[in-house]
């Protein structure tokens, strides 16, 4: 064992070699330790995230053939799309988009459904950014969601591997390949950061040195969204702007239906789109369209009197009907039968094969190679379609020649109501009329309102209409309103929100002196509001029986009288009820308030009367402002109703239905409700004034007993 001694002298000759070897190694080892492991990761960071060599172009000749032919380039880069051969209306419309994307012309192409329209147009921008012929793709769809969908699938033409694209242009697929679906993963090229970007509405192409397709971008928007003004600043700080828009389909079947909705977006495509080039620049346009009703946005722009500029062309998937309809008439029953009984349609096809010569007599189609697998020809295939689809939808989505719209009895024409302006300036009341009415229409996120002066001869004009809270210009459905109730007032509930809205258009609209043409002043008499809506009944009958011009204000009650109703001018009279043309002034006794129940249908007949009627006759309906002036919503509300007339149990009676696709008709039952208070405060139109409730019939019996009774002798 050793010694004390030995073992201090072994302790001594240790701190001696721990220091040597300190000063060796320097005193700020560790540091250095730590500097040269970041070095160290630092540089295989850098190896990890730089791509390396650009692997090398597999067919330069096939590249190459493809640069300027955009036929060539749809058959040898996506021949899983362009399966089937291609027809005339192909060749035609594919050389039109050729020339648009490389000479910067405008083109607008209807095609029928199905026609491959929109993957042209993908192949297209595909195309355009590949070979640098546009820098930044602007695609519009009618909807944020449509032009999403648009760009994940040209998204996926970038990130597929082992497709003759990706092996041709890998300066675009190979960086994407590297990263992995990792948008956030930085990649470099030759040491230097490489700018690209993959995101929902927007692509950014790698920026490989002298690489034609360098930086391309493709962004998205929908043709309501953010347009104006797109565009993205460079590495250089030179602004990139668009050069080339694709707008596809940029109308929805609801917008399609709504004319004030069909010239704010053709305004649209006229400003704001073909302005996204910037000052004195010139933007190529695409735009495959379907036109769904006449003068919608897709017909006119196809009219290339209208819009030569866009050089309209519309296809269609039948240029003649076959002419023999007997036999396409027993083929038709056939194979409904089959259809009805679940034996299949294999009958009618096998007497079509059978009829085939005589049943295609006369009809040529645009795509013969355009049908199903359990059907002989094109033409077939375009015959069913119109079996099952129906003449109307046919004509529209296949043939993009729509088929005019049923007209009610009483259609109200947009352009005519247009033109129906008076000449005063707003809320300036006529020198002929003698009173002022309101109506406010209560909905869950706005109220409309509408006032009106009118005649005793039921001349009337439109002195102002709006909403509450206000939306300021521009067009807007209630469902995409900005300024909501529940924004007016935060933290409020439903009920809450629209009483203080009832509060806020009321003293808008009651406490004002509205001023006449001479100078003088006038008061809304009444003004009705609508109370039918279950969850706002209450807080209407609330407001009207404590709001400060209860006087004025009278909740409105309507009610449809259909084919089996008993109408108004046959009701009994109760004590205290007060009648008028199809109105009746009623008690609501739960609510210990009156309020006025109207038959609707009648009112919006009798108010579409007013505005047939020419301007300067009795009775007839204006607007206020002079020609020109914008009432796009006010007439897109007015037209959103057809009146279908039938005859009922009590004779001839018209029911008022909102138009496919419609949703805005606030505006029209306010002017509606407007009419119906002159009515209540007494306003008068001749033809209503002279006209009779007619009389019940009387039996003989019952004429007997009344005689009877006058004399006082019991009728044996």
């Amino acid at each position: 064992m050793a010694s004390l001694e030995e073992i201090r002298a072994k302790k001594k000759e240790l701190n001696r070699l721990l220091k040597q070897a300190e000063r060796m190694a320097g005193k700020d080892s560790y540091a250095n330790y730590r500097d040269r492991k970041r070095e160290e990761f630092k540089d295989a960071s850098v190896k990890g995230r730089d791509i390396g060599e650009i692997p090398p172009v597999k067919d330069p000749a096939r590249r190459e053939r493809c640069r300027l032919d955009f036929r060539a380039f749809c058959e040898n880069y996506q021949p899983q799309t362009y399966t089937l051969p291609w027809c005339e209306d192909h060749l035609k419309v594919i050389a039109r988009i050729e020339a648009a994307v490389i000479h910067g012309e405008l083109f607008a192409m209807a095609m029928p459904r199905g026609s491959g329209k929109t993957s042209l147009c993908e192949s297209a921008a595909l195309w355009a950014l590949a070979y640098g012929h546009r820098r930044f793709v602007a695609c519009i769809g009618s909807d944020a969601s449509s032009a999403e969908e648009m760009l994940a699938s040209i998204r996926r033409e970038f990130e597929e591997e082992d497709t003759p694209f990706a092996e041709d242009f890998p300066e675009i697929c190979y960086p994407i390949a590297k990263k992995e679906g990792i948008q956030q993963r930085k990649l470099l090229y030759h040491g230097k950061p490489l700018t690209m970007s993959m995101t929902s509405d927007e692509i950014i192409l790698p920026a490989i040195p002298d690489a034609p397709s360098a930086s391309g971008i493709l962004r998205v928007a929908g043709i309501t969204g953010r347009i104006r003004g797109m565009k993205y600043k460079r590495k250089d700080g030179n602004a990139a702007r668009p050069d080339l828009v694709i707008l596809d389909d940029p109308q929805t079947d609801e917008s399609a239906r709504s004319p004030s909705q069909c010239l704010t977006r053709e305004s649209i495509v006229c400003g704001a789109i073909l302005g996204l080039a910037g000052p004195g620049k010139k933007i190529a346009g695409i735009m495959p369209c379907t036109v769904i009703r006449p003068n919608d946005l897709a017909d006119t722009v196809l009219n290339r009197q209208k819009h030569p500029e866009w050089q309209g062309e519309r296809t269609k998937m039948v240029y003649s009907f076959p002419t023999n309809e007997t036999l396409w008439d027993q083929y038709k029953v056939m194979r409904e039968e089959g259809q009805r009984t679940g034996t299949g349609t294999e009958a009618a096809t096998l007497f079509y094969r059978a009829n085939r010569v005589a049943m295609d007599e006369g009809g040529r189609v645009a795509w013969e190679a355009r049908h199903n697998h359990d059907e002989d020809s094109a033409l077939q295939h375009a015959m069913n379609l119109r079996f099952e689809r129906g003449d109307a939808a046919f004509f529209a989505e296949y043939q993009n020649d729509p088929l005019p719209e049923n007209v009610g009895v009483d259609e109200l024409d947009p352009k005519l109501l247009a033109e129906r302006c008076l000449g005063t300036e707003r809320g300036i009341v006529p020198l002929w009329a003698t009173r002022v009415t309101a109506f406010i229409d209560v909905q869950q996120r706005l109220l409309y309102w509408l006032v009106a002066a009118w005649g005793e001869d039921f001349r009337g004009c439109v002195i102002d209409y709006g909403t509450y809270p206000d939306q300021g210009p521009g067009v807007f459905t209630a469902q995409d309103a900005r300024r909501t109730l529940a924004k007016a007032l935060p933290g409020a509930g439903l009920e809450g929100s629209i009483y203080e809205g009832l509060e806020k258009t009321s003293l808008a609209l009651l406490a004002k002196d509205w001023q006449r043409e001479d100078g003088a002043t006038m008061r809304i008499e009444r003004c009705l509001i609508d109370a039918n809506w279950g969850l706002s009944t209450d807080t209407v009958y609330e407001f009207c029986r404590r709001s400060q011009f209860a006087s004025v204000v009278m909740p409105r009650w309507g009610k449809s009288i259909g084919a089996t109703a008993t109408p108004f001018d046959r009701w009994a009279k109760k004590p205290g009820e007060r009648h008028g043309f199809k109105w009746i002034i009623q008690r609501a006794n739960k609510r210990n308030i009156n309020h006025v129940l109207v038959e609707t249908n009648g009112w919006k007949s009798f108010t579409a009367s007013r505005l047939r009627t020419p301007v300067g006759d009795k009775g007839a309906v204006t607007f206020f402002g002079r020609a020109g002036t914008d009432h796009r919503m006010l007439v897109d509300h007015l037209t959103a109703e057809t009146c279908i007339r039938a005859e009922g149990q009590h004779g001839t009676f018209d029911e008022w239905r909102i138009k496919p696709g419609r949703t805005e008709n606030h505006w029209w039952d306010c002017l509606c409700g407007a009419a119906c208070a002159a009515s209540v405060q007494g306003t008068q139109f001749a033809a209503v004034a002279t006209a009779k409730a007619p009389k019940k019939k009387v039996s003989w019996a019952e004429q007997q007993r009344a005689a009877f009774a006058r004399q006082g002798v019991k009728a044996g």
